[in-house]
């Protein structure tokens, strides 16, 4: 983890820079700005109207009585390339593009999806079972219904009678 931090908050940036100044220098400051604000607002564009995508084809999943667990490992990778898009950057730009685009998102979401299922997390778990499955009926549980309903209370209580 320690790793992985170190890459996002050192290396990362410092490849960004690098690429930025290259790039500033090739094309100028202002082109260079430019490029950048450009690939955020088009990024940004493209997640919410992909996003808007995914989270219908989930609620048509959810209407048929399936699990949308693509559509929520694609929901979640979609913020991902957000977050990547909107970072000032022409390399998070290419990976955040990589994770939007939906011919590489799907394979991409497959593979995660397929990591969670391995390791037996298909759904939210909820009571020992997978999400939007009911569980095992007990042997010993009687399925019933009951209603109240108001008697005469017209009974005598003898004080001195005793059994």
């Amino acid at each position: 983890m320690v790793f992985v931090l170190f890459l996002i908050f050192i290396v990362v940036p410092v490849v960004e820079i690098s690429i930025l100044i290259q790039v500033g220098e090739q094309l100028g400051v202002v082109t260079t700005v430019a490029l950048v604000i450009l690939t955020a607002a088009i990024g940004a564009s493209l997640v919410r109207s992909q996003g808007m995508q995914t989270l219908m084809t989930a609620q048509q999943k959810i209407q048929q009585g399936q699990q949308p667990n693509q559509e929520v490992i694609e929901g979640i990778m979609l913020a991902v390339a957000g977050v990547l898009l909107v970072t000032p950057g022409f390399a998070t730009d290419l990976l955040g593009l990589l994770v939007l685009l939906p011919f590489t998102r799907k394979p991409i979401a497959n593979y995660f999806l397929a990591k969670l299922v391995a390791k037996g997390m298909n759904g939210a778990q909820f009571g020992g079972q997978p999400f939007g499955q009911q569980p095992q009926q007990d042997e010993n549980v009687i399925d019933g219904e009951f209603s109240r309903k108001e008697h005469d209370h017209h009974i005598e209580h003898d004080n001195n009678k005793r059994d």
